[in-house]
């Protein structure tokens, strides 16, 4: 069984990966696991630290092949604010409440909860249900498995 014990940020690699793992959010939160790859077949994920994974981020395995890591489509509400203030004002309230958010320019995602759907609509938000690829935002004290920031600094 092949192992792995280093990685890429997504977008620094030109290899084509031969193999893909999906995993949603919270299964991308890794350290050591036996990972099933979209094809069947199995790879033994084995890092020194635990690092959070984004969507299109590499594994490289031993023999220097690589695989590519796909954030699974989940549930979710969309939310959309009338304007710039009101996604500022809104993005406040789920922080308040410490929900996972996925932040853009003209909307947030995050997991379906019937409570916090009802709170946003009471705030004047459109809420939508959606299933979509999960990129919640990073904490501020969060890294990447290092100690500055996402960069993999020694490990590829």
């Amino acid at each position: 069984m092949q192992r792995i014990t280093t990685y890429l940020s997504a977008g620094t690699s030109a290899t084509v990966p031969v193999g893909t793992v999906v995993l949603a959010h919270d299964e991308r939160h890794l350290r050591r696991k036996l990972l099933h790859l979209a094809d069947g077949d199995m790879v033994m994920l084995d890092l020194k630290e635990p690092v959070v994974f984004g969507d299109g981020d590499r594994l490289v395995l031993d023999n220097g092949d690589q695989v590519e890591i796909r954030a699974a489509k989940e549930p979710l509400y969309e939310i959309v604010p009338r304007d710039p203030l009101h996604l500022a004002e809104l993005a406040w309230h789920l922080g308040n409440r410490h929900m996972t958010a996925q932040i853009e320019a003209d909307r947030i995602l995050i997991l379906r909860d019937r409570v916090i759907r009802e709170m946003i609509e009471l705030l004047g938000a459109r809420v939508v249900e959606i299933v979509e690829a999960f990129q919640p935002m990073r904490g501020a004290y969060h890294t990447h498995g290092d100690n500055h920031g996402h960069g993999h600094g020694g490990h590829e």
